[in-house]
């Protein structure tokens, strides 16, 4: 099963934070799962139209039955790619890790009108969750709860404790997504 993980904005993220995140989550879901890791384009400056153009030629090259993980920026950008609904992308479930919430109630949009606004502008029967740490320090936990009104069916996940990174540590995503396929 094909897992692509979208990371989060800034310099260096790919290489010397996120990959932390994935190498979690590969370790953690186990052999028949292929954990995509493309790097998005200018990470430093995280940018609505490039990002979403790349997630898009990423999400098109998935089979059935894939599923979409998105940390921090990245976690923001992809939901608002697929509130978009793209043709021809169908994923059986998105997992959120310290998302910003991009909207009214949480980061102003920039660059970008927000394709989300709630879980009907989702592709229908698509399973989300949302993990958020009690310590985070970049997004505040508020978002998670912006989130969860907007996606009531969502599943919340609030590790108290953990930071933006959740410690480096997926193995609550790993499970919920073994769980799932």
């Amino acid at each position: 099963m094909q897992v692509l993980f979208v990371q989060g904005g800034g310099e260096g993220v790919h290489d010397e934070w996120d990959n932390k995140l994935v190498a979690s989550l590969s370790r953690s879901l186990g052999s028949g799962y292929d954990v995509l890791y493309p790097p998005m384009p200018d990470e430093s400056n995280p940018a609505y139209p490039s990002w979403a153009a790349s997630l898009l030629r990423e999400l098109a090259r998935l089979g059935p039955g894939a599923v979409a993980v998105g940390h921090s920026i990245g976690a923001a950008i992809l939901i608002n790619t697929l509130a978009a609904r793209p043709a021809g992308v169908s994923l059986a479930g998105l997992f959120l890790v310290a998302a910003p919430f991009i909207g009214q109630g949480g980061w102003p949009p920039e660059g970008f009108e927000p394709a989300f606004q709630s879980g009907a502008s989702l592709p229908p029967g698509l399973r989300v969750y949302l993990y958020q740490g009690s310590a985070d320090e970049t997004v505040p936990p508020t978002h998670v709860e912006l989130y969860a009104e907007a996606i009531p069916d969502a599943v919340v996940r609030r590790l108290r404790g953990r930071d933006h990174q959740l410690g480096n540590d997926l193995s609550e995503v790993a499970r919920d997504i073994r769980a799932l396929t």
